[in-house]
């Protein structure tokens, strides 16, 4: 079986990104190439070079430019691309090269709570505002539209009436490290 190299694109702490690195360590059919961020303090950077595997910065600017990002990722041979908590938007040029294969995860019940300014914490702190008795994930195949792409898979967890949203984190982080790995080895399986 040939293997997929995959990259991770992130913004932050990293805990999905440790999780799936560590998830596909043992798993000769995928192999994450590349951690991609485009800020230079990301703590993700950091647990990827712990667990050995190449890091790369670009800003914003560098980020849509087709002439600097399609390079690097050809020269560490991508062939998926997941999105770990990755706040830009991704570029028209990408989605053309990588069709329906360019997920994300987003931590809640897609339409619901998505959308510019619908990222971490601001989530959960709808979610809690609005009184929702149930809260989850959304994987999803990027699109051109901010978290509007075709849904791959949603997992759902209860909430109580007095979680905080610290509480809903907690409920979503687990939610994340349970499923996102084993949900992009389905989709990477079902494409060869």
């Amino acid at each position: 079986m040939p293997t997929t190299n995959i990259a991770i694109l992130v913004s932050g702490s990293g805990t999905n990104c440790e999780n799936i690195i560590r998830y596909f360590a043992d798993k000769p059919e995928v192999n994450v190439s590349l951690v991609l961020s485009n800020k230079a303090d990301a703590y993700a950077l950091v647990r990827a070079e712990r667990l050995g595997v190449d890091r790369s910065v670009m800003s914003k600017a560098d980020f849509n430019d087709e002439s600097k990002l399609m390079p690097l990722l050809q020269e560490h041979d991508v062939q998926f691309i997941v999105l770990a908590g990755f706040l830009l938007m991704v570029p028209d040029f990408l989605l053309q090269a990588y069709p329906h294969r360019i997920v994300n995860i987003h931590p809640s019940l897609l339409p619901k709570y998505g959308g510019r300014g619908m990222w971490g914490h601001h989530v959960h702190e709808a979610v809690k505002a609005a009184g929702e008795k149930e809260s989850g994930i959304t994987i999803h195949y990027v699109s051109e539209v901010c978290d509007g792409g075709e849904i791959i898979a949603q997992f759902h967890t209860a909430l109580a009436p007095d979680d905080t949203p610290d509480d809903i984190a907690a409920k979503i982080h687990e939610l994340e490290q349970a499923h996102f790995p084993q949900v992009i080895e389905e989709v990477i399986s079902r494409q060869l």
